[in-house]
């Protein structure tokens, strides 16, 4: 999208598109509504060019505007395609009859409100980070109730300590004072997470300390509960649609504009009769497939009795990473969650749902994926790489210069070269997946709070001085394989 923008107006301190709006007033003019021009610049081109055919109209009589008028859908540019409207919803919690691929189970991902409390590459600095949180509101909560009980007319707001270095105050925490809920610590939950794209992080993953939850308790109800979730972009964001697979709690900003969670399962509490009565067993949940049946029904009708629910759900991933379906239905992307086709010819529909389970593969797996053969440490193959691992920590890496991405600046004792160019094509959420390795694996202090995120400890903890390293050359091959695989996805007339 940036690269389609072109050169920045104002260079390099401004951040969103810029335009130009005239608004002209007609005093006499009160009952004929208003007319909207329109002129587009035009994609990619330079500030230069911009400027200059600015400059070149002189005056906006000498503008080829187009008059705008708004389509069924109150669209007044970036129309949406009217065959979209008639593929199957991915989901739809509105829809009653279920006509969708999955059922009303899916979430957003979690929303913490408080990321640098409930976030970290360490577990044990999670575990105090945590209790830190916890402790200052049950301090604050006491001292509240004994003020209230002599001062009746006391209000919450004037009471309060604001303290960034031991809690994030919203209204959910304010609401759980006034009503006096205490909250106790639980190593139980403490997860992990997916933070970004390809980044994992330790999650307190619990109604009382995130924010909002949304459904993923439900998708991932307590610790050994196994899952995987597509997670698509939300609606209305700036960055093309994106899609990624992941087997444990994601953040809510994964993908653009609250990243939106469709599961394989999702868990519901069991209850079981003992004399006659309900009693509640907390540790025992119910699995429900969240693959609609009815989505099912019409896969078997199209394409054979063989098709099962599993091929559903990797056809819904192949189908969302075709670039055609991307660029086609761009515009209904961001205006409204996937609708998605079933495919004409049943050779389409299993060539779609093998690269989805291929892609899945990937990406639940990319931290075990071998290194490319062509990618160099310190100017040699990685195979015969030796370090001590006193030279393995990472605290940002770079590259080289601007625009030199074939080499990456590890640390001061490790440089990776040799990167294929087709390695940046793989985009998740408006970013290179390795550019996500370089952002977010680095050694960060959170400027209120004062608590340090150090990637590094994830590695420490584990055993595994090496993990960084590992980790970005294993992206730098899911990135490799993902492009090919997805080239070869068949090529379909969408419409």
């Amino acid at each position: 999208m940036s690269r389609r923008e072109g050169g920045k107006v104002f260079g390099s301190g401004s951040r969103t598109p810029i335009s130009v709006t005239l608004l002209v007033k007609k005093p006499n003019q009160k009952t004929e509504k208003a007319a909207i021009n329109y002129y587009d610049i035009g994609d990619y081109l330079s500030r230069e060019k911009k400027l200059e055919m600015i400059k070149g109209f002189s005056s906006i009589r000498n503008i080829d505007w187009v008059t705008l008028t708004p389509d069924k859908h109150n669209d007044w540019i970036n129309f949406r395609n009217d065959i979209f409207s008639s593929f199957i919803p991915i989901g739809d919690k509105k829809e009653e009859t279920h006509n969708t691929y999955f059922a009303s189970r899916y979430s957003r991902g979690i929303a913490t409100a408080r990321d640098q409390f409930c976030w970290n590459y360490s577990e044990s600095l999670s575990t105090k980070n945590i209790n830190t949180i916890i402790d200052f509101y049950n301090e604050q909560r006491r001292a509240y109730h004994v003020a209230k009980e002599k001062d009746d007319k006391l209000k919450l707001e004037s009471f309060v300590t604001y303290d960034s270095t031991k809690i994030t105050w919203n209204r959910g925490f304010k609401q759980d004072l006034e009503r006096g809920m205490e909250f106790n610590f639980s190593a139980e939950n403490i997860y992990k997470g997916l933070y970004r794209p390809f980044c994992k992080q330790h999650i307190y993953f619990t109604k009382e300390l995130n924010d909002m939850t949304y459904h993923m308790t439900k998708l991932f109800p307590a610790q050994g509960y196994q899952n995987i979730v597509i997670c698509v972009s939300g609606l209305g964001g700036s960055k093309d649609h994106s899609t990624l697979i992941t087997n444990m709690v994601p953040d809510l900003n994964i993908l653009d504009a609250g990243t939106q969670c469709f599961p394989f399962y999702w868990y519901e509490k069991k209850d079981k009769i003992q004399g006659g009565l309900f009693e509640k067993t907390e540790d025992e949940y119910i699995r429900q497939d969240a693959i609609s049946d009815f989505i099912l029904d019409q896969g078997k009708t199209r394409y054979g009795p063989k098709v099962i629910k599993e091929d559903i759900f990797y056809y819904v991933y192949g189908i969302l990473h075709s670039p055609e379906y991307r660029k086609t239905f761009a515009n209904d992307l961001k205006k409204t969650l996937p609708r998605l086709p079933l495919v004409e010819t049943p050779t389409d529909f299993w060539a779609f749902a093998e690269a989805g389970r291929k892609l899945a593969n990937l990406h639940l797996n990319y931290e075990d994926q071998p290194p490319p053969k062509e990618v160099l440490v310190n100017g040699k193959p990685v195979s015969s790489l030796s370090l001590p691992d006193g030279q393995l920590a990472v605290n940002k890496m770079e590259f080289p210069a601007k625009g030199q991405k074939d080499t990456i600046l590890y640390n001061p004792h490790v440089t990776i070269s040799n990167i294929l160019a087709k390695t940046y094509d793989y985009i998740v959420n408006g970013k290179p997946a390795i550019e996500w390795i370089m952002e977010r694996y680095a050694v960060t202090t959170h400027k209120e709070s004062g608590i340090r995120n150090d990637p590094n400890d994830w590695g420490r903890e584990n055993g595994d001085p090496w993990y960084i390293l590992d980790l970005l050359l294993s992206v730098i091959s899911v990135s490799m394989r993902t492009v090919d695989i997805v080239a070869g996805l068949p090529k379909v007339e969408w419409g």
